[in-house]
């Protein structure tokens, strides 16, 4: 028979582990721990994961391009609607370790350049970077633009149009379009106006080159300030736009944030490409190869009219010139070339853009910008960046080149860069979620440890009274 003392010391701590595990439940102490861990860990600084992960992203990233072929620029140039034609995509590797990189003194910020450098592979492309593509001539386009009040220029760059045979549309290659060609009519133009570059292509300066330099907060100070861009080339706010507010620079570069996520924030990401700041807000949980995450996605509120979301009322340059929800015109930034962003094939835009161009067909599945972000580390697994480049195609009465067009916002391509989680790093983020999920289980483990103590407890208690109650019964007996 057990001793009374075994019997009671079983139901005390039966009593103590129950209340105990119901109090750290309640007060969520292991959650906090595990987050102030992750706060504590995940710093820009030499020799933590964090750190290699943001010098040297060991994902692959791909880069996928789709062009518009422009399929009827006879009837385009009478003003009829443009049809196009989606061709692609030209997919490319991409490469983009930080370079140069510097911390300050006492390793709160850390200065950096973010080289790209782009490789074709052919076997994730669906043609070759020789294939021709018809579509508005962007230089064209942006000289006529540039000199159209100024009738002596304006008439002998048309006449070097004309003997040239150079038209508002032109058939180059992928790789010219992309990386960069000698244009006849940038070379004449330079010839007296020294600052234009005779050399055109769409992202001829981003192959094996950098955007400028960064300054990043390491998060040292405060975990919100991970990877938050301080400064760019020098400057801690933009001047392309008419507003303070849109010409802040918020949050991060849109590689790497904060840990600790929750699904009421609003991330913050700056991006060179559209000249300004953007936000995501989450969208639903998803999970990645297995690892939960959290989808964040811009809402149509970033690129919506001033009408919709007045804070964007500084994107309309010049002042009050508002193009309409969907669309950023970006030549401030583009030295004055009449570029338009937006999402592919105007995802989430005013519907006359998509009524205006034949060929449009937008879809959230395959236009969509979006992060999947693991909530505790802050580490992207799947991400989607997708843009859309389109040229402000107008009449010019002192160009007989531009005919009689209409007013459009004519797509030329777009891009999808993405990044999906190597393999090397799930394990990795697999062994920070089952530690989470261990440490946070600590409560629940001891109210289950209580359970099990209590029904042991009520046991032993049960086959202590069973001998005593057998021994009453056989005393009326031994009387008889």
């Amino acid at each position: 028979m057990l001793k009374p003392c075994v019997v009671y010391a079983t139901g005390f701590f039966s009593f103590v582990f129950l209340v105990v595990g119901i109090s750290l439940a309640l007060t969520n102490v292991f959650p906090g721990l595990v987050q102030s861990e992750a706060k504590r860990e995940v710093v820009l600084r030499n020799g933590t994961v964090a750190f290699d992960a943001w010098e040297n992203p060991p994902a692959p990233i791909y880069m996928q391009f789709y062009f518009f072929n422009l399929t009827n620029p006879l009837e385009v140039l009478d003003g009829e609607r443009p049809a196009v034609v989606e061709i692609g995509p030209y997919t490319y590797r991409e490469y983009r370790p930080m370079e140069e990189v510097s911390f300050d003194a006492n390793g709160t910020t850390v200065a950096a350049v973010n080289t790209k450098t782009y490789i074709f592979q052919a076997n994730m492309s669906r043609g070759l970077q020789t294939d021709l593509i018809r579509t508005v001539s962007i230089p064209a386009m942006t000289v006529m633009e540039r000199f159209k009040d100024q009738p002596f220029f304006a008439r002998l760059i048309s006449d070097f149009m004309r003997d040239k045979q150079e038209g508002l549309f032109t058939t180059r290659t992928v790789g010219q379009l992309l990386w960069g060609y000698l244009d006849p009519l940038l070379q004449a133009v330079h010839v007296f106006q020294p600052d234009v570059d005779p050399v055109f292509g769409l992202f001829s300066k981003s192959n094996a080159s950098s955007d400028g330099r960064y300054v990043f907060f390491t998060g040292q100070q405060d975990y919100k300030d991970f990877a938050r861009v301080d400064t760019w080339n020098n400057q801690s706010s933009l001047n392309w736009w008419t507003s303070e507010e849109c010409n802040m620079i918020n949050g991060t570069n849109g590689a790497s944030f904060h840990p600790v996520i929750t699904k009421h924030e609003t991330l913050y990401m700056f991006s060179s490409d559209l000249c300004r700041s953007i936000y995501a807000v989450f969208e639903e949980d998803v999970a990645v190869k297995g690892i939960p995450a959290y989808r964040f996605s811009p809402p149509s509120q970033v690129f919506a009219n001033h009408t919709v979301n007045p804070a964007n009322a500084g994107f309309c340059v010049p002042a009050s010139n508002c193009l309409g929800s969907g669309v950023l015109n970006v030549s401030p930034c583009k030295q004055g070339a009449p570029i338009i962003m937006s999402s592919p094939h105007f995802y989430q835009g005013d519907p006359k853009f998509v009524q205006g161009v034949f060929g449009m067909k937008p879809n959230k599945d395959d236009h969509q910008t979006l992060l999947d972000i693991h909530p505790l580390t802050g580490t992207i697994l799947q991400a989607a960046k997708r843009l859309q480049v389109n040229v402000y195609v107008q009449q010019i009465p002192t160009f007989t080149q531009t005919g009689n067009v209409s007013t459009v916002i004519l797509p030329v391509l777009y891009l999808n860069e993405s990044v999906l989680i190597d393999d090397v790093s799930v394990k990795k983020v697999a062994a920070a979620v089952l530690q989470q999920n261990l440490v946070i289980n600590i409560p629940f483990m001891l109210i289950g440890v209580a359970i099990l103590l209590g029904a042991v407890f009520m046991l032993l208690v049960c086959r202590q009274k069973i001998p005593e109650s057998t021994a009453a019964e056989r005393q009326p007996l031994l009387a008889s």
